[in-house]
């Protein structure tokens, strides 16, 4: 056996091979993807023909170049069918990493075909939050399996993780982090460092916490590697922190993080103790994860998730649209009752969802403005009036410049002037009402403790479908148009 002094150092050739090599892997995973870096059909179709030929080495040797996040992409993009084929052909290369990059729905999968002993490796090598994040969605048996399985330490930690609310810090903190006390110097705090071979690495922030290990500053990394040996860390540090309650939701989380700059923020429990810690890399899925979920509300989508199972997808949506079935009866009953007004001049039936349209249109606009604004905290009770004046204002505008087009579009293409005019006043009443519904709908869903982005939508259509008819043809009738 040879001795760590004695080893040989890699003769000329051997490194320029390992470069060559790492160079082709680097070629072969860059010709699979195209210029916006996703995997190009013809990759996925080799993998799958390696796989269902049999030929694994083939299918690994094509594979194993790609980042696991491309990993993922390729499972995901896998048809459901061969997708269990595939992960068994890949083995290994499907590790922690890449379930951890995994879409929900494809994650649950891949775990059902594990046994847990599996599961709970792959756990054990992610942090906590990327371990919680696949072992929270399980069955409670399986997930108990899982928890027996893995080592008493993680399990402990993971069990932790478990008891805070769905969506919460103490859901998305990690476990792993460096603190010291206050009284260490730079120089204690770098051998500190150096000598503890259980620490994370993956650290660039370092909290100091008192004797109750309560965070009371925080010190860069690069500060500590650049100060004199001498100086003490509570000299060094910096006492101002954004603290995150253990129970915070994370969406509030990720505004804090937008809202000063974080890189990273220590958790605290009820008592102020540190229990952990947030970085901004888990930060941004949850932005990305928030503002889908919004978008996907206002449409009544339910989670719009392409691998989520049919049925689910139907549960989620249907829903809404008998709830927009009821609210479009409202519509039709308007119509019903100017019903001879419109057999009198049939034109204006062939105008009438002109005005319904463009007022939807206006109130949609309105609406996503202020949802997101309620979503990211721009929206409280000290502005709320001022807001829906504001997109009245905006409305008033609007109103004004497509009724104006419409309204001499119309009474040139009918040689009618009095139809213009009617239609120029129905416009202008229904994009205000837009402008009006489409600031207090979701406001007055807030107010009620009710997510604004889930039924605003279904509601402010009735609105402006039903003003605009009404405007429309009440106007015509007024006017006396069918006499």
């Amino acid at each position: 056996m040879t001795e760590r002094g004695d080893l040989a150092e890699p003769r000329p050739h051997e490194e320029l091979a390992d470069e060559s090599l790492i160079s082709a892997g680097m070629e072969q995973a860059e010709s699979s993807l195209d210029e916006d870096d996703r995997l190009k059909p013809e990759f996925l179709s080799a993998v799958l023909d390696a796989v269902d030929e049999g030929d694994i080495d083939h299918a690994r040797e094509l594979v194993s170049p790609l980042h696991p996040a491309d990993i993922a992409d390729l499972l995901e993009l896998t048809p459901s069918e061969q997708r269990g084929d595939v992960a068994a052909a890949l083995g290994d290369l499907v590790g922690a990493e890449v379930l951890s990059e995994l879409n929900d729905y494809v994650r649950d999968d891949l775990i059902g075909s594990l046994a847990p002993e599996q599961v709970a490796e792959f756990a054990s090598e992610l942090d906590t939050d990327d371990a919680v994040a696949i072992i929270e969605d399980m069955e409670e048996a399986d997930q108990q399996a899982v928890l027996e399985a893995m080592e008493p330490e993680d399990r402990a930690a993971i069990e932790s993780a478990l008891s805070y609310p769905e969506e919460s810090a103490g859901r998305l903190m990690q476990r792993d982090l460096v603190a010291v006390p206050e009284h260490m110097t730079v120089g204690q705090v770098i051998d500190y460092l150096r000598d503890n071979g259980d620490l994370t690495r993956d650290f660039w922030e370092i909290f100091v916490v008192d004797e109750g290990h309560k965070p009371i500053g925080t010190c860069q990394l690069s500060w500590v590697l650049t100060c004199p040996r001498g100086v003490a860390m509570a000299d060094l540090m910096k006492r101002e922190q954004t603290l995150i309650p253990v129970d915070m939701d994370q969406e509030e989380v990720a505004l804090r993080f937008q809202k000063y700059a974080l890189i990273s923020a220590a958790v605290v429990d009820g008592s102020g103790r540190l229990v952990g810690m947030i970085t901004v890399d888990d930060i941004v899925h949850i932005i990305s994860e928030e503002a889908g979920e919004d978008i996907l509300r206002l449409s009544g989508a339910g989670e719009g998730d392409i691998n989520e199972p049919v049925m689910d997808s139907y549960r989620a949506r249907v829903r809404w649209l008998l709830t927009n079935l009821l609210t479009a009866l409202v519509a039709s009953t308007i119509i019903g009752i100017f019903e001879h007004t419109i057999e009198q001049m049939v034109a204006l039936a062939t105008l009438m969802p002109i005005v319904a349209g463009v007022g939807g249109n206006a109130g949609s606009q309105t609406m996503a403005v202020t949802v997101r604004a309620l979503a990211t905290n721009q929206i409280t009770g000290s502005n709320a009036r001022r807001t829906i004046l504001r997109e009245i204002r905006v409305a008033l505008l609007n109103g004004c410049t497509v009724a104006l087009v419409l309204g001499l579009g119309v009474g040139l293409v009918f040689h009618n002037v009095a139809l213009g005019g009617v239609i120029a006043a129905a416009m202008m009443t229904n994009i205000v009402t837009a402008g009006l519904a489409g600031a207090a709908v979701p406001l007055a869903f807030d107010r009620m403790n009710l997510d604004p982005a889930v039924a605003s939508s279904i509601f402010v259509t009735m609105i402006t479908d039903s003003m605009g008819f009404f405007a429309f043809l009440g106007l015509a009738t007024a006017a006396g148009l069918t006499g």
